[in-house]
């Protein structure tokens, strides 16, 4: 029989603005039916933070980010202080449900599985607007429709609730620093790029997403606004590019290529179709951020296909991987 692994979760702060969010995300993991072998926070270039975290939130493990500023970075800081044989991450602003460790933990009945993710329901401060796509959910860190509806092997797993063994991170360096979010900056991709490696590098592991492994995110009102979902379509085609860069066009792609011919057209369908038989003018407005945002994230990957960046700053990962082979 299988042993359970021990999970130590990390979770990433930058803000204070999100500190009753982060007490809200630590109080679910501490009420999880399987505990956490501890629960680390991970502050990024925020002394304030860090100082209000040490005085209010007892028996939490505090470290700081000393690579480059940003979300890889910080959770590179994590993994370094990690005792668990599993790594779990959870947004800070995101709560777990309460058995989300022990579906997590589940998942690792095989050496094999390199990482185990779960569903992450977005809870909309000021309502969900009736023209924001379902299958633009990735928009707002939650998931999409398009994504499996039963456990399955996937790619890679979404940041917001994912879980991968230490070893593999280990073993990689981490998370590029070069690639993700910086505070506010709408970037991402650091965990896709991270599973493109993995398999790269043990093309007989896999990463399984188990939608029972659930996450509630919070999602303020200025995320479902147009000018959001532009910047982060937009941000999104130009993460695309450095991933397929990084890894190849092929892999760094084939989940987006079968997104972009199934999912999405079906859903433009779909919303005019109840705009028609149902008379809901906010289908058309569905169809319509569908072709937007599909149009704003081509445009992004194009540019960034493009300009290719700064090929220096995107060579190395964020630190040097173990030469050695998966223990």
């Amino acid at each position: 029989m299988t042993r359970a692994p021990s999970v130590s979760v990390v979770i990433c702060a930058y803000t204070e603005r999100r500190w009753e969010e982060l007490v809200d995300a630590i109080t679910s993991v501490r009420r999880q039916t399987v505990p956490p072998l501890e629960v680390i926070v991970s502050v990024d270039y925020n002394p304030a933070l860090r100082e209000r975290v040490a005085r209010h939130l007892p028996g939490v493990v505090i470290t700081d980010n000393r690579q480059r500023q940003g979300l890889s970075g910080a959770r590179n800081a994590g993994v370094a202080l990690a005792r668990g044989d599993v790594v779990a991450f959870l947004d800070d602003d995101a709560a777990a449900a309460p058995d989300w460790l022990e579906r997590l933990s589940a998942g690792y009945t095989s050496p094999a599985v390199f990482g185990v993710g779960g569903a992450i329901e977005p809870v909309w401060s000021a309502g969900r607007p009736r023209c924001f796509p379902t299958e633009f959910d990735w928009v707002v860190g939650c998931t999409y429709r398009g994504m499996p509806e039963a456990p399955t092997a996937v790619r890679n797993l979404i940041g917001a609730n994912m879980s991968v063994r230490r070893a593999v991170l280990d073993a990689l360096g981490g998370f590029r620093s070069n690639i993700g979010r910086v505070g506010t900056r709408p970037l991402g991709c650091e965990e896709t790029e991270l599973c493109i490696r993995a398999r790269r590098r043990w093309p007989e592991g896999i990463f399984l997403y188990d939608p029972s492994a659930l996450v509630r995110h919070h999602v303020p009102a200025s995320r479902a606004s147009w000018r959001y979902f532009h910047s982060r379509c937009y941000a999104e085609g130009l993460s695309k590019a450095l991933v397929a860069r990084l890894a190849d066009a092929r892999s760094g792609l084939a989940s987006e290529r079968a997104y972009t011919m199934r999912v999405l057209p079906r859903g433009m369908l779909r919303g005019v179709v109840e705009a028609i038989t149902r008379g809901d003018p906010a289908g058309l407005g569905r169809s319509a951020m569908i072709a937007a945002g599909l149009a704003v994230t081509t445009a992004g990957y194009l540019v960034g296909t493009v300009s290719r960046y700064d090929d220096e700053k995107i060579a190395r990962p964020s630190a040097e991987p173990n030469p050695g082979e998966l223990s």
